[in-house]
């Protein structure tokens, strides 16, 4: 059986590494695992997220609505089908990205959020999702010796407010999250989040 597994966290907390990580271990076990991040993962989502992160300053309002428009597209056409098909898949950033990011960071409405978000996703909900928990100061500190991007370029106050939001999910659905500490070392972040997707696979009737 398929599990969706998303990874969450503010700027430099290292989900990304941990994504992959996550997926090699899976393909080493044989088990059909796919993939994905957003903003992206179809072809129009990629343009659509180069947009986002690199194109001219757009109103918060916009920004919910193109990040909606690339993940009902990712949804439709990669994750669900995949789901249906028995894989795991494992998504860089989700909807709680867009609830964190342009409702507790930008200030729009949570429940208009949470409702636009409902429908790009056909309120698909993740198994498991792992937050990469590191203050926004040394989150950011990683990621200086690259171009910032938009979101990067946003001031300390946004990035707190990001991190707080993300907590805050978390606290209110601690059976789907697990908050792992993102200044542990790579390989103890790892090991840490084996043994919690190794169970909901159990659980789902995978050998392992």
């Amino acid at each position: 059986m398929s599990l969706f597994i998303t990874f969450e966290g503010g700027e430099g907390c290292g989900k990304s590494v941990q994504a992959r990580a996550l997926y090699r271990q899976l393909s080493k076990l044989a088990i059909p695992v796919l993939l994905t991040h957003e903003p992206g993962g179809t072809p129009l989502g990629k343009r659509i997220a180069r947009w986002l992160k690199w194109g001219e300053k757009i109103p918060p309002q916009t920004e919910l609505l193109l990040f909606n428009v690339s993940r009902s597209l990712l949804v439709a056409g990669v994750i669900q089908p995949a789901i249906n098909n028995g894989q795991t898949v494992i998504c860089d950033r989700f909807a709680d990205s867009t609830t964190a990011y342009q409702s507790y960071g930008r200030g729009l409405d949570l429940a208009m959020v949470r409702a636009v978000n409902h429908t790009a996703t056909q309120r698909l909900e993740p198994d498991l999702t792992i937050l990469l928990d590191i203050a926004a100061e040394a989150g950011l500190a990683r990621k200086q010796d690259r171009k910032a991007d938009r979101f990067e370029q946003e001031n300390i106050a946004f990035h707190q407010r990001v991190r707080q939001g993300y907590l805050k999910l978390a606290s209110q659905e601690p059976k789907r999250w697990l908050v792992i500490d993102a200044t542990l070392p790579r390989a103890k972040i790892t090991e840490i989040i084996w043994p919690k997707v190794k169970r909901l696979l159990s659980e789902r009737g995978s050998r392992l």
